[in-house]
């Protein structure tokens, strides 16, 4: 089924959860070299779970920096 969450994106959305990035600001980079992926599939991984479990993340600008809240 394509709305499944694939394994790499319940890993980030499990490391958001941990995260505190509804604080500090997102870095699509740092996040890229925590994973070993591009930024590309980063962007991939958070569009897609805003759709895949738009329960629980959430993402806002403030302060001029994005930031990523995620619950389980």
């Amino acid at each position: 089924m394509a709305d499944e969450i694939t394994e790499f994106e319940a890993k980030l959305l499990k490391w958001l959860v941990k995260s505190d990035f509804h604080i500090q600001p997102w870095s699509t980079k740092d996040a890229a070299k925590a994973f070993k992926v591009s930024e590309d599939e980063v962007y991939d991984a958070v569009a897609a779970l805003t759709k895949k479990a738009p329960e629980q993340i959430q993402i806002f600008y403030k302060d001029g920096n994005v930031h990523i809240a995620a619950d389980k």
